[in-house]
C-alpha cells in the first residue's frame, strides 16, 4: 500500500515542481500542509479528471482514487489564477468540469491536458492568456529583499496572493523539510539544530500539525500512505 512519487524541479519562474504519482492499493492518505496551489490531472478506470488544488494549512486524512495515475503542477508561491484567487482555495480545491483524456476546461477555454514533460508549455500558454498571474512583490520578498512599502502592505499583498501569512509559509515549509530530513536518516537533535527549532517537543508539535507523523514514524517509514515524497526521487 503506497503512493509512488517522482518529482522534478522546474526552471520556469511560474512553476515550483512537476510531479507524477501512482496509487497502488491505497484508498486514503495523510495529506500534508502545503503552501502552493496546483493543477492536478488523473486517470482512473478509463475516465479522466482535472482539479485546481489549494494551499493546505494543516494535515488531514484524504481519500485516494485507487489505481489512479496522477500528473501535477505545483505553482510558484505568489502566482494565482485570474478567475480563482488563491485565498479562495485554501484548505480546498475545485474539480474542473468536462475533462477528457486530451483536454480540460479552465477559465472559459479548453486546454490540452499536459504530461509531465510538457507541463511548462501549458503554463506558458496560460500566462500568455492572462489566466495565471502573479504579484512581483511576493517574489521579491521571498528572495529576501525589502520592498519600499510598509510592512502592513507587504503582509496584505502576500496574503492576497498566497492565501497565507509569511509566518505560515515559513512554518509549513520548515516542517516539510524536517520530515524529509528525518526520513533520510537525520536524528531529531540534528533536525532541531539545522532548522532552528526551539527544542524537540517544538519539532514534534510542528510535525503533528503540518505533516501528521511522529519523528519515529518518519524515521521508520510507518504510518501509511502520505502525500509527500520521502524516497527523495527528485530530479531536475
Amino acid at each position: 500500500m503506497q503512493l509512488r512519487f517522482e518529482i522534478r524541479r522546474s526552471d520556469s519562474p511560474w512553476v515550483d515542481s512537476v510531479w507524477t504519482c501512482t496509487s497502488e492499493q491505497v484508498t486514503t492518505m495523510t495529506s500534508v500542509a502545503a503552501v502552493r496551489w496546483g493543477l492536478v490531472f488523473w486517470e482512473q478506470d478509463g475516465r479522466s479528471y482535472a482539479a485546481v488544488t489549494g494551499p493546505e494549512t494543516r494535515t488531514s486524512t484524504a481519500p485516494v482514487p485507487e489505481g489512479a495515475v496522477f500528473t501535477g503542477i505545483d505553482f510558484a508561491v505568489g502566482t494565482s489564477l485570474r478567475a480563482l484567487p488563491t485565498p479562495e482555495l485554501v484548505d480546498g480545491g475545485v474539480e474542473l468540469p468536462d475533462t477528457t483524456r486530451r483536454t480540460f476546461r479552465l477559465d472559459g477555454a479548453r486546454w490540452q491536458t499536459p504530461g509531465s514533460d510538457d507541463a511548462e508549455a501549458l503554463v506558458e500558454r496560460l500566462v500568455q492568456a492572462g489566466i495565471v498571474v502573479r504579484d512581483p512583490l511576493v517574489a521579491e520578498v521571498l528572495r529576501g529583499h525589502d520592498p519600499a512599502v510598509s510592512g502592513r502592505t507587504v503582509e496584505r499583498r502576500f496574503r492576497a496572493a498566497t492565501g497565507l501569512t509569511r509566518g505560515a509559509v515559513r512554518q509549513i515549509e520548515r516542517a516539510r523539510t524536517a520530515a524529509e530530513l528525518l526520513a533520510a536518516g537525520d536524528t531529531a537533535v540534528d533536525v532541531v539544530a539545522k532548522l532552528e527549532y526551539f527544542d524537540e517537543p517544538h519539532l514534534a508539535r510542528a510535525l503533528r500539525t503540518y505533516v501528521g507523523r511522529t519523528v519515529g514514524q518518519l524515521r521508520e517509514a510507518t504510518g501509511g500512505a502520505i502525500a509527500l515524497d520521502l524516497d527523495q526521487r527528485l530530479t531536475s
